[in-house]
């Protein structure tokens, strides 16, 4: 593995529960992005145009770290933080706006 590739944490049980109550194509789509996401550096991460990789100044996780969302899909957001290669999958959120509400 590369040194700066990501590793991906979908342990959450929130992103979980989201994943699991999506239907079929929804599902299909956010997988697919997961696997995309998993052959990419933090640098084309922080860098695709389509991801919209961008901080949530307004929230902060459990131990106080920087929240990021990121499109995941045409339909949904995802919340996520980054601890060293680890990308921490939070949530999913269905618009843009329910991404930077806890």
């Amino acid at each position: 593995m590369a040194l700066d590739q990501i590793q991906l944490d979908l342990n959450n049980p929130v992103f979980q529960k989201g994943l699991f109550e999506l239907q079929k194509t929804e599902q299909s789509a956010v997988l697919r992005a997961l696997k995309k996401l998993s052959q990419m550096s933090w640098k084309q991460i922080y860098e695709d145009k389509g991801l919209h990789w961008e901080q949530i100044h307004s929230l902060h996780g459990k131990q106080g770290e920087k929240l990021y969302t990121f499109r995941i899909s045409r339909a949904f957001r995802a919340v996520a933080y980054r601890e060293e290669n680890w990308m921490r999958i939070l949530s999913l959120n269905p618009d843009h706006d329910s991404a930077y509400v806890s």
